[in-house]
Protein backbone atom coordinates (compact mmCIF):
# COMPACT_ATOMS: atom_id res chain seq x y z
CA UNK A 1 0.00 0.00 0.00
CA UNK A 2 1.02 3.54 0.65
CA UNK A 3 3.31 2.76 3.62
CA UNK A 4 6.79 2.50 1.79
CA UNK A 5 5.67 5.07 -0.71
CA UNK A 6 5.20 7.68 2.51
CA UNK A 7 8.16 6.26 4.47
CA UNK A 8 6.26 4.73 7.14
CA UNK A 9 7.24 1.16 8.45
CA UNK A 10 3.51 0.29 9.89
CA UNK A 11 0.22 1.88 9.19
CA UNK A 12 -0.17 5.04 10.78
CA UNK A 13 -4.31 5.46 10.95
CA UNK A 14 -5.88 1.89 11.46
CA UNK A 15 -9.10 2.19 13.41
CA UNK A 16 -8.33 -0.88 15.57
CA UNK A 17 -6.74 0.14 18.76
CA UNK A 18 -2.75 -0.02 18.98
CA UNK A 19 -1.40 1.36 22.66
CA UNK A 20 1.79 2.16 20.31
CA UNK A 21 -0.37 5.13 18.88
CA UNK A 22 -2.28 6.45 22.22
CA UNK A 23 -2.29 10.44 22.10
CA UNK A 24 -2.55 11.83 25.23
CA UNK A 25 -3.66 15.32 23.91
CA UNK A 26 -7.58 16.37 23.88
CA UNK A 27 -8.06 15.05 27.86
CA UNK A 28 -6.70 11.49 27.42
CA UNK A 29 -3.45 11.39 29.08
CA UNK A 30 -4.92 13.42 31.99
CA UNK A 31 -8.08 10.74 31.89
CA UNK A 32 -5.65 8.12 31.58
CA UNK A 33 -3.61 9.41 35.17
CA UNK A 34 -7.12 10.02 36.76
CA UNK A 35 -8.27 6.83 36.19
CA UNK A 36 -4.72 5.20 37.55
CA UNK A 37 -5.30 7.53 40.61
CA UNK A 38 -9.36 6.33 40.93
CA UNK A 39 -8.56 2.55 40.66
CA UNK A 40 -5.60 3.08 43.49
CA UNK A 41 -7.90 4.29 45.55
CA UNK A 42 -10.20 1.25 45.47
CA UNK A 43 -13.27 2.98 45.91
CA UNK A 44 -16.89 3.07 44.68
CA UNK A 45 -17.91 2.94 40.66
CA UNK A 46 -15.72 4.36 38.13
CA UNK A 47 -17.82 5.81 35.11
CA UNK A 48 -15.95 6.80 31.41
CA UNK A 49 -17.80 8.52 28.79
CA UNK A 50 -18.00 9.35 25.46
CA UNK A 51 -19.48 9.22 21.77
CA UNK A 52 -18.65 6.58 19.33
CA UNK A 53 -15.33 6.91 17.74
CA UNK A 54 -13.94 8.74 20.62
CA UNK A 55 -11.09 6.74 22.45
CA UNK A 56 -12.59 4.45 24.91
CA UNK A 57 -11.28 1.06 23.98
CA UNK A 58 -8.05 2.94 23.18
CA UNK A 59 -8.35 4.43 26.89
CA UNK A 60 -9.23 1.26 28.46
CA UNK A 61 -6.51 -0.73 26.68
CA UNK A 62 -3.85 1.74 28.17
CA UNK A 63 -4.96 1.43 31.29
CA UNK A 64 -5.10 -2.07 31.37
CA UNK A 65 -1.77 -1.77 30.55
CA UNK A 66 -0.34 0.80 33.07
CA UNK A 67 -2.61 -0.62 36.00
CA UNK A 68 0.05 -2.22 38.56
CA UNK A 69 1.11 -5.67 38.79
CA UNK A 70 -0.97 -6.38 41.95
CA UNK A 71 -4.57 -6.07 39.81
CA UNK A 72 -6.43 -8.84 38.48
CA UNK A 73 -8.65 -7.71 35.92
CA UNK A 74 -12.51 -9.15 34.74
CA UNK A 75 -13.34 -7.69 31.31
CA UNK A 76 -16.80 -7.47 29.74
CA UNK A 77 -17.40 -6.73 26.33
CA UNK A 78 -21.09 -7.40 26.04
CA UNK A 79 -23.13 -6.56 29.06
CA UNK A 80 -26.26 -6.84 27.33
CA UNK A 81 -27.37 -9.46 29.45
CA UNK A 82 -29.60 -10.44 32.21
CA UNK A 83 -28.73 -9.85 35.96
CA UNK A 84 -28.44 -14.22 36.33
CA UNK A 85 -26.44 -14.00 33.18
CA UNK A 86 -24.18 -11.55 34.58
CA UNK A 87 -22.79 -13.34 37.74
CA UNK A 88 -22.42 -16.49 35.93
CA UNK A 89 -20.51 -14.33 33.08
CA UNK A 90 -17.90 -12.68 35.91
CA UNK A 91 -17.46 -16.12 36.93
CA UNK A 92 -16.20 -17.49 34.02
CA UNK A 93 -13.51 -14.60 32.85
CA UNK A 94 -12.55 -15.55 36.78
CA UNK A 95 -12.22 -19.57 35.81
CA UNK A 96 -14.83 -19.86 38.95
CA UNK A 97 -15.77 -23.46 38.70
CA UNK A 98 -19.69 -22.80 38.99
CA UNK A 99 -22.14 -24.74 37.29
CA UNK A 100 -24.15 -23.08 34.61
CA UNK A 101 -27.82 -24.02 36.18
CA UNK A 102 -26.36 -22.79 39.57
CA UNK A 103 -28.57 -20.23 41.63
CA UNK A 104 -27.98 -16.58 41.91
CA UNK A 105 -27.15 -17.24 45.78
CA UNK A 106 -24.31 -20.21 44.79
CA UNK A 107 -22.82 -17.94 42.11
CA UNK A 108 -22.66 -14.28 44.58
CA UNK A 109 -21.32 -17.03 47.51
CA UNK A 110 -18.56 -18.36 44.75
CA UNK A 111 -17.27 -14.85 43.63
CA UNK A 112 -17.21 -13.44 47.25
CA UNK A 113 -15.26 -16.42 48.73
CA UNK A 114 -12.95 -15.68 45.61
CA UNK A 115 -12.48 -12.08 46.00
CA UNK A 116 -11.84 -12.61 49.92
CA UNK A 117 -9.08 -15.12 48.69
CA UNK A 118 -7.61 -12.53 46.39
CA UNK A 119 -7.74 -9.60 48.83
CA UNK A 120 -5.68 -12.18 50.85
CA UNK A 121 -3.22 -12.32 48.81
CA UNK A 122 -2.88 -8.86 48.66
CA UNK A 123 -4.84 -8.55 45.10
CA UNK A 124 -7.44 -6.16 43.92
CA UNK A 125 -9.92 -7.21 41.70
CA UNK A 126 -10.93 -4.73 38.95
CA UNK A 127 -14.60 -5.63 36.75
CA UNK A 128 -14.29 -3.26 33.23
CA UNK A 129 -17.32 -3.24 31.54
CA UNK A 130 -17.78 -1.98 27.90
CA UNK A 131 -20.41 -0.60 26.34
CA UNK A 132 -22.29 -0.38 29.21
CA UNK A 133 -24.88 1.80 27.79
CA UNK A 134 -26.05 -0.93 26.76
CA UNK A 135 -26.71 -2.76 29.73
CA UNK A 136 -30.55 -3.33 31.67
CA UNK A 137 -31.45 -1.65 34.47
CA UNK A 138 -31.52 -4.94 36.16
CA UNK A 139 -28.03 -5.53 35.27
CA UNK A 140 -27.23 -2.57 36.36
CA UNK A 141 -28.54 -2.75 39.71
CA UNK A 142 -27.12 -6.47 39.98
CA UNK A 143 -23.87 -4.39 38.80
CA UNK A 144 -24.60 -2.06 42.04
CA UNK A 145 -24.88 -4.98 44.48
CA UNK A 146 -21.16 -6.49 43.76
CA UNK A 147 -20.04 -3.43 45.63
CA UNK A 148 -21.14 -4.59 48.57
CA UNK A 149 -18.89 -7.13 48.79
CA UNK A 150 -15.99 -5.96 51.31
CA UNK A 151 -14.13 -6.75 54.06
CA UNK A 152 -14.32 -4.01 57.24
CA UNK A 153 -12.03 -1.50 55.63
CA UNK A 154 -11.97 -2.99 52.09
CA UNK A 155 -14.36 -3.20 48.83
CA UNK A 156 -13.41 -6.52 47.29
CA UNK A 157 -14.38 -5.39 43.91
CA UNK A 158 -13.58 -1.72 41.87
CA UNK A 159 -15.85 -1.14 38.97
CA UNK A 160 -15.49 0.77 35.67
CA UNK A 161 -17.95 1.69 33.20
CA UNK A 162 -17.44 2.59 29.90
CA UNK A 163 -20.22 3.80 27.68
CA UNK A 164 -21.55 6.27 25.31
CA UNK A 165 -23.34 9.29 26.51
CA UNK A 166 -27.25 7.27 26.97
CA UNK A 167 -25.43 5.81 29.65
CA UNK A 168 -25.36 9.18 31.29
CA UNK A 169 -28.94 9.48 30.56
CA UNK A 170 -29.71 6.10 32.13
CA UNK A 171 -28.37 6.99 35.17
CA UNK A 172 -30.37 9.73 35.74
CA UNK A 173 -33.37 7.66 35.62
CA UNK A 174 -34.90 7.35 39.68
CA UNK A 175 -34.84 3.44 40.14
CA UNK A 176 -31.22 3.43 39.07
CA UNK A 177 -29.99 6.48 41.86
CA UNK A 178 -28.85 4.09 44.04
CA UNK A 179 -26.09 3.54 41.48
CA UNK A 180 -25.65 6.88 40.45
CA UNK A 181 -24.82 7.31 44.29
CA UNK A 182 -21.63 4.83 44.08
CA UNK A 183 -19.99 6.38 41.07
CA UNK A 184 -17.08 8.12 42.63
CA UNK A 185 -15.14 9.58 39.97
CA UNK A 186 -16.70 10.48 36.15
CA UNK A 187 -14.69 11.01 33.22
CA UNK A 188 -15.61 12.18 29.50
CA UNK A 189 -13.57 12.07 26.06
CA UNK A 190 -14.23 15.11 24.48
CA UNK A 191 -14.01 15.42 20.40
CA UNK A 192 -10.61 16.45 19.59
CA UNK A 193 -10.56 20.64 18.95
CA UNK A 194 -9.00 21.43 15.33
CA UNK A 195 -5.53 22.45 16.57
CA UNK A 196 -5.83 19.13 18.88
CA UNK A 197 -6.96 17.05 15.57
CA UNK A 198 -3.37 18.81 13.82
CA UNK A 199 -1.63 17.59 16.55
CA UNK A 200 -2.98 14.17 16.32
CA UNK A 201 -2.03 13.34 12.87
CA UNK A 202 1.06 14.30 13.24
CA UNK A 203 2.01 12.04 16.11
CA UNK A 204 0.19 9.38 14.68
CA UNK A 205 2.49 9.62 11.48
CA UNK A 206 5.54 10.00 14.28
CA UNK A 207 5.10 7.08 15.76
CA UNK A 208 4.48 4.97 12.31
CA UNK A 209 7.84 6.32 11.51
CA UNK A 210 7.23 9.11 9.26
CA UNK A 211 10.13 11.87 9.44
CA UNK A 212 9.30 14.10 6.90
CA UNK A 213 7.81 17.97 6.36
CA UNK A 214 4.26 18.00 7.35
CA UNK A 215 1.53 16.16 4.78
CA UNK A 216 -1.69 17.98 6.19
CA UNK A 217 -1.90 21.54 6.16
CA UNK A 218 -3.69 23.45 7.84
CA UNK A 219 -6.75 23.86 5.24
CA UNK A 220 -6.69 20.27 4.85
CA UNK A 221 -6.87 19.98 8.78
CA UNK A 222 -9.72 22.57 9.25
CA UNK A 223 -11.35 19.96 6.44
CA UNK A 224 -10.83 16.51 8.60
CA UNK A 225 -11.55 18.59 11.82
CA UNK A 226 -14.82 19.51 10.95
CA UNK A 227 -15.95 16.27 8.39
CA UNK A 228 -14.94 14.11 11.30
CA UNK A 229 -16.57 16.51 14.02
CA UNK A 230 -12.91 15.44 16.26
CA UNK A 231 -13.95 11.94 16.70
CA UNK A 232 -10.48 9.87 16.43
CA UNK A 233 -11.74 7.12 14.42
CA UNK A 234 -13.16 9.82 11.70
CA UNK A 235 -10.06 11.42 11.95
CA UNK A 236 -8.30 7.94 11.11
CA UNK A 237 -10.84 6.85 8.24
CA UNK A 238 -10.11 10.24 6.34
CA UNK A 239 -6.77 10.48 6.85
CA UNK A 240 -6.03 7.07 5.45
CA UNK A 241 -8.15 7.10 2.53
CA UNK A 242 -6.63 10.83 1.72
CA UNK A 243 -2.96 9.26 2.48
CA UNK A 244 -4.17 6.44 -0.26
CA UNK A 245 -6.20 8.84 -2.58
CA UNK A 246 -2.44 10.87 -3.02
CA UNK A 247 -0.36 7.44 -3.67
CA UNK A 248 -2.84 6.34 -6.15
CA UNK A 249 -1.97 9.60 -7.99
CA UNK A 250 2.11 8.80 -7.51
CA UNK A 251 1.97 12.47 -5.56
CA UNK A 252 3.69 12.67 -1.88
CA UNK A 253 1.44 16.33 -1.71
CA UNK A 254 -2.10 16.05 -0.23
CA UNK A 255 -4.42 17.84 -1.87
CA UNK A 256 -7.84 19.79 -0.84
CA UNK A 257 -9.06 16.99 -3.67
CA UNK A 258 -7.72 14.02 -1.96
CA UNK A 259 -9.38 14.77 1.51
CA UNK A 260 -12.67 15.73 -0.10
CA UNK A 261 -12.96 12.41 -1.82
CA UNK A 262 -12.00 10.41 1.26
CA UNK A 263 -14.60 12.37 3.11
CA UNK A 264 -17.35 11.62 0.60
CA UNK A 265 -16.26 8.31 0.35
CA UNK A 266 -16.00 7.48 4.01
CA UNK A 267 -19.16 5.45 5.38
CA UNK A 268 -20.45 8.27 8.23
CA UNK A 269 -20.63 10.45 5.33
CA UNK A 270 -22.93 8.98 2.94
CA UNK A 271 -24.91 7.75 5.85
CA UNK A 272 -25.52 11.22 6.95
CA UNK A 273 -26.08 12.41 3.39
CA UNK A 274 -28.66 9.62 2.52
CA UNK A 275 -30.31 10.06 5.76
CA UNK A 276 -30.79 13.91 4.35
CA UNK A 277 -31.89 12.71 0.90
CA UNK A 278 -34.30 10.62 2.80
CA UNK A 279 -35.77 13.46 4.99
CA UNK A 280 -36.58 15.43 2.09
CA UNK A 281 -37.95 12.80 -0.09
CA UNK A 282 -40.37 12.25 3.27
CA UNK A 283 -41.87 15.65 2.66
CA UNK A 284 -45.48 15.64 2.50
CA UNK A 285 -47.27 16.14 0.01
CA UNK A 286 -49.08 19.42 -0.04
CA UNK A 287 -45.73 21.32 0.91
CA UNK A 288 -44.76 21.54 -3.02
CA UNK A 289 -48.73 22.11 -3.34
CA UNK A 290 -48.77 24.99 -0.49
CA UNK A 291 -45.90 26.54 -2.09
CA UNK A 292 -47.12 26.94 -5.39
CA UNK A 293 -50.30 28.37 -3.77
CA UNK A 294 -48.35 30.90 -1.94
CA UNK A 295 -46.81 31.92 -5.34
CA UNK A 296 -50.02 32.26 -7.18
CA UNK A 297 -51.40 34.57 -4.10
CA UNK A 298 -48.56 36.80 -4.49
CA UNK A 299 -48.66 37.10 -8.36
CA UNK A 300 -52.30 37.95 -8.36
CA UNK A 301 -51.38 40.49 -4.97
CA UNK A 302 -48.67 41.89 -7.51
CA UNK A 303 -51.27 42.26 -10.49
CA UNK A 304 -53.89 44.21 -9.02
CA UNK A 305 -51.34 46.86 -7.16
CA UNK A 306 -50.31 47.35 -10.72
CA UNK A 307 -53.72 48.66 -11.87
Amino acid sequence: MYYEFFGLNRPPFKITPDTDFFFEGGNRGATLDALLYAVSEGEGIIKVTGEVGSGKTMLCRVLLQRLPDNVDIVYLTNPNVSPDEILHAIAIELQLKVPRDAKRVETLHALHTYLVGRHAKGRQVVLFVEESQGMPIATLEEIRLLTNLETAQHKLLQIILFGQPELDETLTRPEIRQLRERITHSFGLNPLSRDEVAEYLAFRLRAAGYRGPSLFSRPLVDAIAKASGGLTRRVNIIADKSLLAAYSEGTHTLTPDHVRNAIADAEFSRRNGAASSRASARLPRWVPLAAALCAAVAAVAWFLLLR
